[in-house]
């Protein structure tokens, strides 16, 4: 395990955003973004994210957010299943004994949960977790829109649904420590009415999981970040999966944290694990929402539906 720590330590790459004013900003809490390159071996995966976490807490982090598939990537449908565990399993107790270790809340991306008819079915939930500094689940959401795209021009072919249950419904946005948080998984990010929903429900902070390819990512990851963050007035926060995972699959990285007018606050490169810190600032979404009041502008849901 020793040499699983030192090689993993090698590859971070942390980046701290320090507030403009130290004086005035000390009260805003921070939050951890973590950037990961996971493969198939679960137990190194938590090795290099319990050091990243370790040094989000070194830096203040009040909560870290770890992307999608953060407990593992395998390399074929078997042994993605062969993998999975239930919410009950030694992967979540692993991070719940971390949170209360750590005195922090963990937005845990992407789990591999086991299905409710598993020995029947043999699927899976692509299932967000959100844990307290206690350890304990306060919310989960398991992923609607399921990535099921061929483009074969671009080397993109990705069938999400071929072992994955679709969500039955959003979750109401969780209270944390950094604001009332509304929680989405990657490919939600792309279905604009999904993060107005949230917000309507009272979402301060949109977050966004995720393991975008490479080919995706470099066309459309930021441009739809900043989009949910401009048209809902919110901090949105994404932790990604960089990097080669196995032979046939690799992802985007450029963990980012975008605040309420459009603004990249925080940006964890395309190369390598490691982890950016932000300071969420409510007063903002507040000041941006009283100056340009989107929601009161906004037309009734007949008036939209009426072609």
């Amino acid at each position: 395990m020793f040499s699983v720590l030192r090689s993993s330590a090698s590859l971070f790459s942390i980046r701290a955003v320090e507030p403009h004013n130290r004086m005035s900003s000390s009260h805003h809490p921070r939050a951890a973004l973590c950037q990961l390159s996971v493969t198939a071996d679960k137990l190194a995966n938590f090795c290099t994210t319990r050091e990243l976490l370790e040094e989000a807490k070194r830096r203040g982090a009040a909560m870290a957010f770890l992307p999608e598939a953060f407990d593992y990537i395998a390399s074929s449908r078997e042994e993605t299943l062969e993998l999975s565990e239930t919410l009950a399993g030694d992967t979540i107790a692993q991070y719940a004994q971390l949170a209360r270790k750590l005195d922090m809340w963990l937005s845990l991306g992407g789990f591999h949960e086991r299905g409710r008819q598993w020995e029947a079915e043999r699927r899976i939930y692509n299932c967000h977790v959100v844990m307290n500094n206690q350890g304990e689940i306060v919310s989960t959401y398991r992923k609607c829109h399921l990535f099921d795209v061929e483009l074969p021009e671009k080397g993109v072919s990705l069938s999400e649904s071929a072992f994955t249950i679709p969500g039955p419904s959003l979750v109401a946005p969780v209270q944390t420590p950094i604001g009332k948080l509304g929680l989405g998984v990657c490919y939600d990010l792309r279905f604009p009415e999904f993060s107005l929903a949230l917000q309507k429900s009272g979402a301060e902070i949109l977050t966004f999981p995720s393991a975008f390819t490479e080919v995706t990512g470099a066309a459309h990851w930021e441009v739809l970040l900043r989009a949910r963050a401009i048209e809902n007035q919110c901090y949105v926060l994404a932790a990604a999966q960089v990097g080669r995972h196995h032979d046939r699959r690799s992802s985007y990285g450029h963990a980012l944290a975008v605040d309420p007018w459009g603004a990249v606050t925080a940006d964890c490169g395309g190369e390598r694990a490691g982890l950016a810190l932000v300071e969420v600032d409510l007063d903002k979404v507040r000041s941006v929402r009283r100056n340009m009041p989107l929601q009161k502008h906004r037309r009734d849901d007949n008036f939209y539906a009426s072609m």
